[in-house]
């Protein structure tokens, strides 16, 4: 049985990308392993950890369980793309200033649920941050200094910082 790469053009951080995968792979595995975007991580690939979130369409998608094939036309955004050129994102700044990342594994996956919930609300409150992130686990920090890092991230961007 031959396996069939197919081409196709992916947007990602902004940018077009010429891409050929399996086209049984997942977004997870065309981001890590077809584009060399290691953000993103690999955790329980059932949907349940929230490791792999990337933005899809400006939405938190659980990369694991989204197939390549299905993000033609669709503008993802990983934890490479956050930042810029003249520096850290605020949630990236705020959470290297807090420790809000110890083992740092879940947090690509973190910072992008945190970056839709800005988007949607750039002032949330504490229930919503809890409630929004519910599906992104974390086993080292205890959620607190997350929580702090995000809320502070967001006056900074209110301020334009």
């Amino acid at each position: 049985m031959t396996k069939r790469k197919i081409q196709m053009m992916l947007s990602v951080n902004g940018e077009d990308h010429d891409v050929s995968f399996l086209p049984h792979r997942t977004l997870l595995e065309v981001l890590r392993e077809d584009m060399q975007l290691t953000g993103t991580k690999h955790g329980c690939e059932l949907g349940e950890c929230g490791t792999c979130t990337v933005l899809v369409d400006g939405e938190p998608a659980l990369s694991c369980l989204v197939l390549g094939l299905e993000c033609a036309g669709k503008d993802i955004q990983t934890v490479e793309g956050l930042g810029t050129a003249g520096g850290p994102h605020p949630l990236q700044k705020r959470f290297a200033e807090l420790n809000a990342a110890q083992c740092g594994y879940c947090t690509p996956g973190i910072l992008m649920a945190a970056q839709s919930i800005l988007t949607k609300d750039p002032t949330p409150d504490r229930e919503t941050l809890r409630e929004e992130l519910a599906g992104n686990l974390c086993r080292c920090t205890g959620y607190l200094r997350i929580y702090e890092a995000i809320e502070m991230a967001a006056e900074d961007m209110q301020h334009g910082s």
